[in-house]
């Protein structure tokens, strides 16, 4: 698979980016059999709407081929200038687009999905979480996709919003798009974020969030409820789009229906946790972090990778 933009270059965009879908729970799917353990509902979740940004939906510069991943040598900075994850979107322009990543235990489906468009090297993923890799179980600005560290949790929205504001500045006309999840609207700076940003009329900016309603400790509404969601970024004075997150064209066309009138978009992709594994039901909402747990999981997990990888067949 070249790295060419998929979906600009094929009438049936759609069929590509579900076929992307699939790879991505496929391979993480596979990683959390070969690791014993791996970050699986969050990208049985995210597929969907991760391949409608990468085949549809963003603006990044094509690779001239795809990239492998560095051993970890260090942070990027001045003093050693290690690869930014950034490299893996593209060469930066003043009218493409920005694509951040916020919540950084989502690592693993950012690096399948680069892998499934031909942006991360065949055969990369195989030194995922394991040591001197940068192929991180939970992603920094060194790993594949990620241009910045973003907390503990919850401040990619404000990093994001001040890059769309000195994007505008300097007379870029890109946009910058920001992938979040759920929990983070649990914290007080994401709220921060989307106060300045509506205040400051950044329309350039675009919010991405996986409403899955699952967390570490239980459903998201039994911890923190941050219902109604649509509500409390209308009242901030966002565009607000509620959606179906396994329907790809539904996510392309709350984004290509936006209109330039002063006001960030939103787009609240509702999901679920166990997409594509409907094993996993029995055990919601405790999916934060998967692992086999006995010979009946291994046998169930072994089987919906078969099925995953034979819908691609």
């Amino acid at each position: 698979m070249t790295t060419t933009d998929i979906a600009r270059t094929r009438t049936d965009w759609v069929g590509e980016a579900n076929d992307v879908a699939r790879r991505i729970r496929a391979r993480v799917l596979e990683l959390t059999i070969l690791k014993d353990g791996c970050y699986l509902s969050q990208a049985l979740s995210s597929a969907d709407l991760l391949a409608a940004l990468y085949t549809r939906v963003l603006r990044l510069q094509p690779l001239a081929e795809p990239l492998g991943s560095a051993p970890f040598s260090g942070v990027p900075g001045s003093a050693d200038p290690s690869p930014s994850g950034g490299r893996f979107h593209g060469e930066r322009t003043p009218d493409g687009d920005r694509f951040l990543i916020s919540p950084a235990h989502y690592a693993v489906a950012i690096y399948a999905a680069l892998e499934s468009v031909g942006r991360l090297a065949p055969g990369a993923l195989e030194s995922f979480n394991t040591d001197g890799s940068t192929l991180e179980m939970i992603g920094a600005e060194h790993s594949p996709g990620f241009e910045l560290t973003t907390g503990s949790f919850g401040q990619a929205l404000s990093q994001s919003a001040g890059i769309a504001f000195a994007r505008r500045l300097r007379g870029e006309t890109g946009r910058t798009a920001v992938f979040v999840s759920d929990g983070e609207l649990e914290e007080g700076q994401t709220w921060e974020g989307v106060q300045a940003a509506a205040f400051y009329g950044l329309d350039s900016l675009m919010l991405f969030v996986d409403v899955n309603g699952q967390q570490v400790d239980g459903l998201t509404k039994d911890v923190m409820n941050v219902e109604p969601i649509d509500a409390r970024f209308a009242a901030f004075g966002w565009d607000v789009r509620v959606l179906d997150g396994h329907d790809v064209e539904a996510i392309a066309a709350a984004v290509e229906s936006k209109v330039t009138d002063g006001r960030p978009l939103v787009v609240l992709a509702y999901t679920d946790t166990a997409r594509g594994v409907p094993y996993l039901n029995a055990r919601k909402p405790h999916l934060h972090y998967v692992r086999a747990k006995s010979d009946a999981d291994r046998e169930a997990f072994d089987k919906a990778l078969a099925e995953l990888k034979g819908e691609l067949a």
